[in-house]
């Protein structure tokens, strides 16, 4: 079995060693055999983990990738793989909740007035999360005059509905800067399209990386 060293598998997938020796500690590549001086030995097999992991984590975030190279290392193969497929389900739920933002956007000039309630409704947000993106500026509302429930009109919908696409996003910098600019919209339309379809191709990457893996393993 071919043995290798730390530092060359760092400077191949571009990491450092500090980098390998986190998702050891983490539980995600199974533990390496030590050298009489201490050293870690890596192997074939190790080193497919940790491309697995470079691969995915990009496209999937890396409690995804932890999750499924556990369920691997535990030769659940089908687990893992209804984890990725519910994570490339949420991304295909984004990509329909940007069609129907821009649905809205086209149909702007139609106002419509709802309630908490309602528009937890139609975004299935709990009023509770509604009420904090509120508090900090996302949405905003105005209040009924008779009764002095809180009334958002259809911008503030779409608002909400961007906000939905956020929480299943890879956590990023440029998932803050849409959270920033949440509150003009139009400017981050496009740049949401464009990262839905590019977790998508990442995705597809992360996959093939978990297939020579999973070859590997004979998990296949």
């Amino acid at each position: 079995m071919k043995k290798i060293r730390p530092i060359d598998i760092a400077k191949k997938l571009n990491i450092s060693t500090s980098s390998l020796r986190s998702y050891e500690e983490r539980g995600i590549v199974p533990k390496p055999e030590r050298s009489s001086t201490g050293y870690r030995i890596y192997t074939e097999e190790h080193v497919a983990y940790f491309e697995c992991i470079v691969a995915m984590s990009s496209g999937f975030g890396m409690d995804i990738t932890s999750a499924v190279l556990k369920k691997l290392q535990r030769k659940e193969l089908d687990a893992a793989l209804w984890i990725i497929n519910n994570a490339q389900v949420a991304n295909y739920e984004d990509k329909i909740i940007i069609e129907r933002v821009n649905k809205h956007l086209e149909n702007m000039t139609h106002e419509h007035s709802m309630t908490t309630g309602e528009l937890s409704l139609q975004t299935n947000i709990p009023p509770s999360t509604l009420r904090y993106w509120e508090k900090e500026g996302f949405i905003t509302s105005k209040r009924e005059e008779l009764n002095n429930y809180r009334l958002f009109d259809t911008f503030q919908l779409i608002k909400v509905l961007l906000m939905k696409i956020t929480q299943n996003a890879v956590y990023s910098y440029e998932v803050i800067q849409i959270k920033k600019e949440i509150k003009e919209v139009r400017k981050v339309i496009h740049d949401i399209q464009k990262n839905i379809n590019k977790r998508n191709q990442k995705q597809l990457k992360g996959i093939f990386y978990l297939y020579k893996l999973c070859k590997i393993l004979n998990q296949h």
